[in-house]
Order: structure tokens, then C-alpha cells, then sequence
């Protein structure tokens, strides 16, 4: 599985709670969220378009750093 890297503009707990249960609802993706950083670590074999259009469900701003 591929670790994508994705900077989401978080500010809170309520941001990073958002983001999980929207992941969560793919199924199939483990993640991790930095909050500190602003940083959303996905591992999917999930087209990024995908991912990108998912975290930007939770109304923050999202960008795509790459892979890690």
C-alpha cells in the first residue's frame, strides 16, 4: 500500500474528528493525523483523486504533499 501525505487545514480536535470518521467510512485505509502540523497520513491502494475528494468532504482546505 501506498502512504500518501496530505496537508489539511485542522485547528482542532472537532477538525481531526471529522477527518477520522470520514476516513474511517472508506473502509480499507489506515491513517494517521498530526494535528500539531496539519498533516494526514493515508496508506490505501486508493486512486489519490479519491482521497483528496474524501478529506475535502470535512470542509477544510486540503492539499496533496505526495507520497512518503
Amino acid at each position: 500500500m501506498t502512504k500518501h501525505e496530505f496537508e489539511v487545514a485542522m485547528t482542532c480536535e472537532g477538525c481531526s474528528g471529522a477527518v477520522t470518521r470520514i476516513l474511517n467510512k472508506l473502509g480499507d485505509v489506515k491513517f494517521e493525523i498530526d494535528l500539531p502540523k496539519k498533516l494526514v497520513w493515508i496508506e490505501s491502494d486508493k486512486d489519490v483523486d479519491v482521497l483528496m475528494e474524501t478529506l475535502k468532504k470535512c470542509g477544510k482546505e486540503v492539499k496533496y504533499n505526495g507520497t512518503k
